[in-house]
């Protein structure tokens, strides 16, 4: 048996209020697919942009070929021949698919003192390399009129142009077809052959029997355990990613349900969205579960009228509307409480009150006369009310702990008399503590008429406050679950295609 062109020893990673690694080992032998494995959050990324150079870690160390190094950088990583090809791909559209192989290390003419890139020789090269992949890509044509498959190729090759021996692909078959997915596996076994090192990142568990050699689990940011793929089987991978206990850290009291507040029938959106169905009734919590890329956002999205579905129809309270955009969304009562509350939830160099009552500017100040006497008075409510915690109405926002600025989304929703919430990942990057107080909130929102609908990548949140609950896998709803009946494995199952 080879020794480990890689090793990862005791490696921990922590980020404001989370540790996303904790101790974790992995190694990585030559010429073998290393897959490894866990839900949304488990630490899967946070591991492989340690190992890309993109984050430093906090502890632990990494061997290369038997010697620790240090990645502290992309170049860093780069140099000791780690390269990662990404969901996103790292490539200039515009640009030829030789220069995108060779961007930034450009072949250079002799005798013109390092100024002219020898453009023949770095498309004989570019040649060369996908040539020895079998491809059938021509090095001359711009990467913007290659297909999503071509362009991993392309990535694929600008690996191999830096001489790596170890290559990380992230979730490499997300975007592929059957068909596209089977030429990916071609390539890797030739780069199996070449006793280049993988390190394979995947949510398809069946996928991974056809390409891995062994399979590590990750979950909560700790290591569960390393198995040879021919003896794991997927209940057993399941359990291992799943393996938690459920406590009485979800403070929810649960009711009868009322009257259907939103109805979906047949919801589709080219390339995202097929056929959704979906109700949710006052007075409960309908949580959205899926891996990522499932398409549970994009609903969300659709809903609230950010995209336009292209078939099917939104009903509230058992009128069908044609909500074209948010602020119609916002003006029949739908509330969106969106992923990202840095970037698209919050205004970060505005102070909490201005937040807060943003958007009940039009009912707080008509024709567009300023009282800042209502304005106080909103923004005072709702900060009791949730319990924010803030030196003053006047703080900037961004100053605040990640729990109440979450808790400031909430409020600035709540105070246009949301009748409908939407909630993509409410305790995302937040601490314990605040994640209990803000799924407190949801409860109390509840309480007073107001339907939810929750999507989170935590089976555990998902499991713990919702009333039912739908699973998409691929666009399309896959399972749906009574509280009663759903448990983590049934949701990751259905998840993965396999209910």
């Amino acid at each position: 048996m080879s020794d480990p062109i890689l090793r990862a020893e005791k490696i921990t990673k922590s980020f404001p209020g989370v540790v996303a690694l904790n101790g974790v080992d992995f190694d990585l032998l030559p010429g073998e697919v290393h897959v490894i494995i866990g839900e949304n959050g488990a630490g899967k990324s946070t591991l492989i942009k340690l190992l890309s150079g993109v984050y430093p870690k906090d502890s632990g160390r990494f061997l290369v070929d038997g010697k620790e190094v240090d990645i502290g950088s992309v170049h860093k990583a780069q140099a000791l021949g780690i390269a990662t090809i990404y969901q996103e791909f790292n490539l200039v559209p515009e640009l030829t698919v030789a220069q995108n192989i060779f961007l930034g290390r450009e072949p250079l003419k002799k005798g013109t003192f390092g100024l002219v890139v020898d453009k023949a020789l770095m498309e004989r090269r570019s040649g060369e390399l996908l040539s020895s992949l079998s491809l059938k890509i021509s090095s001359h044509v711009p990467v913007a009129t290659l297909s999503v498959p071509q362009q991993q190729m392309v990535e694929v090759a600008k690996a191999l142009s830096m001489e790596s021996k170890i290559l990380i692909f992230d979730e490499p078959t997300a975007t592929l077809a059957e068909k596209e997915t089977e030429a990916l596996f071609r390539i890797i076994r030739v780069l199996k052959e070449r006793r280049i090192g993988i390190i394979y990142i995947s949510h398809r568990l069946e996928e991974i029997r056809k390409i891995g050699d062994r399979v590590t689990v990750l979950r909560d940011g700790h290591y569960i355990g390393t198995m040879r793929i021919e003896e794991a089987s997927v209940n057993d991978l399941i359990r291992m990613m799943v393996g938690r206990d459920i406590k009485d850290q979800f403070p929810r009291h649960y009711r009868e349900p009322g009257d259907v507040a939103l109805e979906l029938k047949g919801i589709s959106r080219k390339g995202v969205l097929r056929d959704v169905h979906l109700k949710i009734h006052r007075g409960e919590i309908v949580g959205l579960a899926g891996l990522v890329g499932s398409g549970r956002t994009e609903l969300a999205r659709v809903i609230f009228g950010v995209d336009p579905p292209d078939s099917g129809e939104i009903r509230l309270f058992g009128e069908k509307k044609a909500i074209d955009s948010p602020m119609m969304a916002t003006d029949l009562g739908l509330a969106f409480l969106t992923e990202d509350r840095k970037r698209l939830g919050l205004f970060q160099a505005l102070p909490v009150k201005e937040n807060i009552t943003i958007a009940t500017r039009d009912r707080l100040c008509p024709k567009g006369l300023i009282f800042p006497a209502k304005e106080e008075k909103v923004a005072e409510e709702y900060t009791k009310k949730l319990r924010i915690q803030t030196p003053g109405l006047a703080r900037l926002v961004r100053y605040l702990s990640g729990g109440n600025q979450q808790k400031v989304v909430l409020a600035k929703w709540l105070a246009t008399r949301a009748k409908i919430l939407i909630l993509d990942e409410p305790t995302r990057g937040i601490d314990v503590g605040a994640k209990q107080e803000i799924h407190r909130l949801i409860d109390e929102m509840v309480k007073e008429g107001i339907p939810v609908l929750m999507i989170s990548s935590e089976l555990p949140e998902i499991l713990g406050m919702s009333d039912r609950i739908y699973v998409m896998h691929e666009g399309s709803i896959s399972a749906e679950y009574h509280r009663s009946e759903a448990t983590q494995e049934k949701i990751l199952r259905s998840a993965m295609g396999k209910a």
